[in-house]
């Protein structure tokens, strides 16, 4: 049985963890509603541009792949795949980032089975330090994430552009992104979205041929240059800021449990402590009745 002193220092451990752990909860709450709100107003402006490329990728159906952009068609091969996979580059964040790793690792895995050939780009240290130790040689390279900062374009610039010079080099030819959509405080959902070649929009045969109807100016490839760069940006950078929010609500959520987790430990070791003073106090008092008898 555990002494009082013992028991007293316990007390003291859990009350400092329990303190610990309601200031991350407090600094995460703010850090979230900036996070969702940045997050909530940039998927309409996402969600828009991902509906018209994905017409435009309906519109091309049946081209040549070869005359096309490759962010547009890809490179019209499907032996080197791309995954992306963002995570954070902080922990105490409950699932998040398991989550995340779960999906890309399944992805890659079924990629693998088929026998093509993956190469990986992690974003954020957390998820990264997983997939290295997994799967060391498929490693393009290791980016660091948002580091619990807020979320600037600049970041989806870099990836867009590592992208782009792997795709134009030939080094792959599809490329697919894993990270966590933010729902709320307590749900993330891990996504697998393709970012090349562009998803073909899914329409019934009556919207999908008054989408087809694109007229080019001042011409297709000039816009196209500048549109399909700024496309795949505008989706990373979305999905950056989806991921941010998700990691500040999964780590307030993870706060919380452990907050109301040292609350429970604490009255636990409490009512142990009361109950090992009370007895040791009963013993007292037998020894010194049974003192008292003998003499």
């Amino acid at each position: 049985m555990a002494s009082l002193k013992e028991l007293r220092g316990r007390i003291t451990g859990v009350k400092s963890t329990r303190k610990i752990t309601n200031a991350m909860k407090m600094v995460a709450a703010p850090t979230l509603r900036r996070a969702q709100s940045q997050a909530e107003a940039a998927r309409p402006y996402a969600e828009a541009m991902r509906r018209m490329m994905a017409e435009l990728a309906a519109a091309t159906r049946g081209a040549d792949a070869a005359s096309l952009p490759t962010l547009l068609a890809g490179t019209g091969k499907d032996n080197v795949h791309l995954v992306v996979v963002l995570t954070s580059d902080r922990g105490l964040a409950g699932g998040f980032n398991a989550n995340v790793v779960r999906s890309a690792r399944q992805l890659i895995d079924s990629l693998l089975a088929e026998g093509k050939t993956v190469r990986i780009l992690p974003v954020g240290r957390k998820g990264g330090d997983i997939l290295v130790r997994h799967y060391p040689s498929m490693i393009v390279e290791q980016l660091s994430g948002t580091e619990g900062k807020d979320v600037g374009f600049d970041k989806a610039s870099a990836v867009g552009a590592k992208i782009i010079t792997m795709l134009e080099a030939g080094g792959i030819d599809r490329c697919t992104l894993v990270y966590n959509r933010f729902v709320n405080a307590m749900t993330q959902i891990a996504v697998q979205a393709p970012l090349v070649p562009l998803p073909v929009a899914e329409n019934d045969n009556a919207e999908a041929s008054d989408a087809a109807q694109y007229e080019f100016e001042p011409d297709e490839a000039t816009l196209l240059a500048q549109l399909l760069p700024r496309n795949l940006q505008v989706q990373l950078f979305s999905a950056l800021l989806e991921s941010a929010a998700g990691e500040q609500g999964a780590r307030m959520t993870a706060m919380d449990n452990a907050s109301r987790n040292a609350s429970k430990a604490i009255d636990r070791l409490s009512q142990k402590y009361n109950r090992t003073r009370q007895a040791n106090i009963t013993n007292e008092l037998i020894e010194i009745i049974s003192g008292a008898e003998a003499v």
